[in-house]
């Protein structure tokens, strides 16, 4: 009984260090996003979250903010702490410093400096730790990180809005807007919390968008467009406020439109071209982890998201389905080539949401293939 209260009382502390730990989110990339709760006789005595990347990590600012001496207390942290000397001294160590009598962690840090030396340094001090409470939700918030310190390549989201008939735009081209008003700032929501926003030139040409996230509160995603030739006005929105611009392209762009652009601000990023003529985009990715971009949301058009499925590059699809029927018109998705079932995209269901009038489905990407049900019967 009294472990089970126990079990409870961590589980109800460490959500509290969830939820701390989010208010980082779009901040402190390509670090994780951390939350710790110090707790003394039941009562939370101290708080504290990653702010802003190269700043005091959550343990820290958990310890600068208690009100009492934390001798004695439960550490509550989602993440393993830091055993290496970064931006910031080692938060393990602070933590025997400041004598806790237990730290909980929600999951080991992936990280190859870390990986269980933060949790070896507590329990070499004599402090009690327990890891593994809620440790798939401490997984799930830090998706971003755990892919990029493992790969050094960015989490890739796919995003679209949709009809019922699976269109995104009428065969005119005409795309505004498909989705309500709300899914619109949910839309500008996911662009606050990635590193960066990716679109293809046609999208560009087509729509102008600034890819800002001007419906919500949050700091702006660095551009990535793809225009493998240089085909792009100079005049693009994107290319004239002053915001960080990436545009990839490959050596067989003009470099006289390369120095005018460079000109306008904008970084152009020269990257190997596939058996098409395009962007190779796996190659554009890594380049894009190179640069500690850890985290990107594709936005299409059909063509750029047609291609990061079919290379087998999307980590996750947020797909936004409106109540409307378009009938004859652009698909979401073109052809991947696909002639057997055995041989489609798959995709397993986060979660399913409203939104205004439209569903908003969270779909993540699994390698695994299922079994043959006929070989069942």
């Amino acid at each position: 009984m009294h472990a089970n209260k126990e079990q409870s009382a961590d589980e109800r502390f460490m959500r509290r260090a969830l939820q701390l730990a989010r208010k980082g989110a779009g901040s402190v990339s390509p670090n994780p996003l951390v939350g710790a709760v110090i707790v003394k006789d039941g009562r939370i005595i101290a708080e504290g979250w990653h702010r802003r990347y190269g700043e005091n990590h959550a343990e820290i600012n958990a310890i600068h903010s208690a009100t009492e001496s934390i001798e004695g207390a439960t550490f509550y942290v989602t993440l393993e702490p830091c055993s290496h000397h970064g931006h910031t001294p080692p938060c393990a160590d602070a933590l025997v410093a400041a004598r806790p009598a237990r730290v909980v962690i929600g999951t080991t840090d992936p990280n190859p400096l870390v990986c269980g030396r933060g949790i070896e340094i507590l329990q070499r001090a004599g402090i009690q730790t327990d890891v593994g409470i809620l440790e798939q939700d401490c997984i799930e918030i830090n998706r971003f990180f755990f892919k990029y310190i493992r790969t050094g390549l960015p989490y890739v989201t796919l995003k679209f809005a949709q009809s019922l008939d699976g269109r995104i735009a009428t065969s005119a081209g005409d795309s505004r807007w498909i989705s309500s008003p709300k899914s619109l700032r949910f839309a500008h929501q996911l662009r606050a919390v990635h590193d960066a926003v990716l679109v293809g030139a046609g999208t560009i040409i087509n729509d102008n968008p600034k890819l800002t996230c001007r419906l919500v509160r949050g700091r702006d995603p660095i551009r990535i467009v793809l225009d493998s030739h240089l085909r792009l006005s100079l005049d693009a929105q994107i290319f004239t406020d002053a915001k960080k611009t990436i545009v990839a392209c490959t050596g067989r762009a003009p470099n006289e439109k390369k120095r005018a652009l460079e000109k306008q601000g904008v970084e152009i990023l020269s990257v190997r071209q596939d058996p098409q003529g395009r962007v190779s985009l796996p190659a554009l990715l890594r380049k894009l982890g190179e640069r500690e971009i850890s985290s990107i949301l594709v936005e299409g058009g059909a063509g750029v998201a047609t291609a990061f499925l079919r290379e087998n590059l999307a980590d996750r699809l947020v797909v936004i389905v409106a109540p409307k029927i378009i009938g004859q018109g652009i698909n979401a998705i073109e052809n991947l080539g696909i002639e057997k079932i055995e041989d489609v995209r798959r995709f397993s269901f986060g979660k399913i949401t409203r939104s205004g009038d439209d569903l908003i489905f969270d779909i993540r990407f699994s390698k695994e293939k299922p079994a043959n049900p006929s070989r069942k019967l």
